[in-house]
């Protein structure tokens, strides 16, 4: 592939956006201007890229050419310079590549993320917990902020379900590939036979939908308000903060009740709402998503799985690219880049080979 005019429009593009940037007229329009920055910022980092490349092939040319020459000392230089070359080459090249792969829209959006037990019972909740926990260490990891929303604890320190929002730099970006069914392996605490079970969790990510995605006119909800449930003695069942709302053109229905303020239950209720919303109509223009919330996270039956957690083994697998990784452990406090950042590599390098260039 010949990338020199592909770098030579992304440095036109550049251009063009710095030169928008610098007009103040843009900044009257907030959301624009985000835009604008955020795309300036990542022809910034390609731009370079491609400059380091062409310099690379430029040199790789050169020095090919002088270890082919009389020169023995000269030939002997460049040779060891190829060694270096050839390796870097390919790799910047591979780099440029990607890049040229148009980003997501909604990788730079907060998400919300919705996690439910599956198959499995109690064991699935305890799980479903343990995922929420992970996926809060990962979000402190990576500087960003984490509300709850929505949750519904089960007996044993679980959650039948879970909702909450993370905001910060290119989440939905990083988390995205995290929804499907998790499923898990492990022989649970209260079986006394010693037998491995298996259990299922779903996961949902969803961009954070803001006002403007989706239009939701007061006529088309119903919304009621009743007293949180939750464990006894707490301040929150002392008022009717619990929020409910239903849209009813879609049939959805969203529950709130983690704040003390009705209020707040609503707005984040309609939060979520939005973000539900957004993801059906998404799902429905792109035509390779089942109805409603199958599109993402399927039945929650056993063999419908994107990454299987086996503790026996010591091991978390994901299904999608194949990838083991033997440290469990470690990976459920958090520490899941070893499968994010292959997963976001495998979704380029398909688009990829998809793109005419």
């Amino acid at each position: 592939m010949e990338l020199r005019p592909h770098i030579e429009k992304i440095a036109a593009r550049m251009a063009q956006v710095e030169a928008e940037l610098g007009d103040p007229k843009v900044f009257e329009n907030n959301r624009r201007a985000k835009e604008l920055a955020r795309e300036y910022a990542r022809l910034k980092t390609m731009a370079a890229k491609g400059v380091a490349y062409l310099r690379a092939l430029d040199d790789l040319t050169e020095n090919r050419a002088m270890a082919a020459g009389p020169d023995a000392d000269l030939a002997a230089m460049a040779q060891e310079e190829l060694i270096r070359l050839e390796a870097e080459v390919p790799k910047l090249e591979k780099e440029v590549q990607l890049g040229l792969v148009p980003p997501d829209p909604a990788d730079s959006r907060n998400t919300i993320i919705e996690i439910r037990g599956g198959a499995g019972g109690e064991e699935s909740a305890i799980f479903a917990g343990q995922l929420y926990r992970m996926y809060q260490h990962y979000a402190t990891a990576q500087g960003w902020t984490h509300e709850a929303m929505n949750s519904s604890p089960s007996e044993r320190g679980g959650f039948k379900e879970v909702i909450f929002g993370v905001a910060g730099e290119d989440v939905y970006k990083r988390l995205k590939f995290e929804s499907g069914v998790h499923r898990v392996q492990r022989v649970p605490a209260t079986e006394a036979s010693g037998r491995i079970h298996t259990s299922t969790v779903t996961v949902a990510v969803l961009p954070e939908a803001e006002e403007v995605d989706v239009e939701i006119k007061p006529e088309e909800l119903e919304i009621s308000v009743c007293r949180a449930s939750g464990p006894g003695g707490q301040g929150v069942n002392t008022t009717d903060s619990a929020v409910q709302i239903l849209h009813k053109p879609s049939g959805l229905i969203v529950r709130c009740a983690d704040e003390r303020s009705q209020q707040k239950n609503r707005i984040r209720a309609l939060k979520v709402l939005r973000s539900r919303l957004l993801d059906q109509r998404v799902a429905e223009e792109n035509a390779k998503y089942a109805a409603e919330r199958k599109a993402q996270v399927g039945t929650g039956e056993r063999n419908e799985r994107i990454r299987t957690y086996n503790f026996q083994q010591n091991r978390v697998t994901d299904h999608r690219i194949e990838l083991t990784l033997h440290n469990l452990p470690t990976f459920l406090e958090g520490e899941i880049d070893g499968l994010i950042d292959p997963l976001i590599i495998h979704d380029l390098e398909t688009k990829l080979a998809s793109l005419k260039l």
